[in-house]
């Protein structure tokens, strides 16, 4: 029995019972009924008490105390305890959990991964933080793959979407690929199409196989100033390799919009090029260009069609007309761009009074002519 007295009060507590009395000269002594006394202390809450068993776990795990099972990665042992581990990976829940024979051994083997990247896993599982950096993202998003750690595993995705840039962005996305990230697979490629100038500047764009060449020059949402861009993109992939890929040059050359190209470059840096020279099968796509060259619009092709980001596109102009009424002449030009959804006015016909006229376009031209009246723009936009 534990027996406590004081002026103010007396706290007797002993064989489950509890009473107490304060002498006092307004109040008599009462006797409580000892069930519906409860003592509620909070110490530590959350995250807090979370983070102190995690700390005494990981001692624990660094001191070899308590540990029920080894992990040997690559001949280093790694003391762990089952429910640690379980707590953190579904993969080591679905182990120990199940009927698996390793999930009874004293020694698991895991091969295949490095024992660094192990201890920064474990150093994550126990105390809930990493660094991720450039050297060792990839080797970190794999075993967090292969463990089923799920968060660090979005952790490293998300590292990797903020180090997109032209000079890693294809091997980002191959990566992405073999592990089925697809959120990071489309940033990758979306990241390349709109940055294709100066991604095919990189090595990894001269590493490309033909297939996946082929795919985005033939994607309408490549961003490129003008076709001589793409053009020079695939001379520089096929002149990386000549031997072994020379032989794709007709096909790559396809996905190139050759009429679109200024004739004069065409003339220089086309048709003058030895590579092309040597491969019959690309005589058709430059007489095609020739042709756009000579009769314009009349030309039906996919290649003579601007890229949806181009310099280049197709306009609405509306040149002249009248009144509702039919009897005042108006001399106003507009374009109207239909992707924008834009009007721009553009400069007025001279002489519009005196004439009836005509119009006709060729190629990136407007041309205008009447009894008195010839004029002609130019469009490059």
């Amino acid at each position: 029995m534990l027996e406590r007295g004081s002026s103010s009060g007396t706290a007797v507590i002993g064989q489950g019972v509890m009473e107490s009395s304060f002498r006092t000269n307004s109040l008599e002594k009462v006797t409580r009924d000892p069930s519906k006394e409860k003592l509620h202390m909070k110490l530590c809450s959350g995250s807090c008490h979370a983070e102190q068993i995690l700390q005494t776990l990981n001692s624990y795990r660094q001191s070899g105390i308590f540990t029920d099972v080894v992990l040997l990665i690559d001949g280093q042992e790694f003391p762990c305890h089952r429910a640690a581990l379980s707590a953190n990976s579904t993969y080591f829940r679905a182990m120990f959990g199940g009927n698996l024979k390793e999930g009874h051994q004293d020694i698991i083997n895991i091969q295949k991964i490095s024992a660094s990247t192990m201890s920064l896993l474990l150093d994550y599982m126990y105390g809930g933080s990493i660094i991720i950096q450039e050297d060792n993202v990839e080797s970190i998003l794999e075993l967090s793959d292969l463990l089923q750690i799920s968060k660090l595993r979005d952790a490293c995705v998300t590292f990797l979407e903020g180090q997109l840039h032209p000079c890693n962005c294809l091997g980002i996305m191959k990566f992405a690929d073999s592990f089925s990230i697809a959120s990071l697979t489309e940033k990758s490629k979306r990241f390349m199409l709109e940055c294709f100038v100066e991604v095919s500047c990189h090595e990894e764009f001269l590493d490309m196989d033909v297939k996946e060449l082929v795919e985005y020059l033939s994607d309408e949402e490549l961003v490129v100033p003008k076709e001589e861009v793409v053009f020079e993109a695939v001379m520089r992939w096929v002149r990386h390799d000549v031997p072994t890929r020379k032989g794709a040059l007709k096909d790559l050359l396809e996905h190139v919009r050759l009429p679109l190209l200024n004739p004069t470059y065409f003339l220089e840096k086309v048709e003058m090029d030895g590579l092309i020279q040597d491969s019959k099968e690309c005589i058709p796509l430059l007489h095609e260009a020739r042709k756009y060259y000579i009769l314009g619009n009349e030309v039906s092709s996919v290649r003579s069609r601007p890229r949806r980001f181009m310099e280049l596109s197709e306009v609405i102009v509306v040149i002249g007309g009248c009144d509702k009424k039919g009897l005042l002449k108006l001399p106003f030009t507009d374009l109207y761009h239909p992707k924008s959804r834009q009007w721009t006015a553009l400069s007025s016909m001279p002489g519009y009074t005196k004439s009836e006229f005509a119009a006709c376009t060729l190629k990136n031209d407007v041309y205008i002519s009447g009894e008195m009246l010839w004029t002609k723009w130019s469009f490059s936009g």
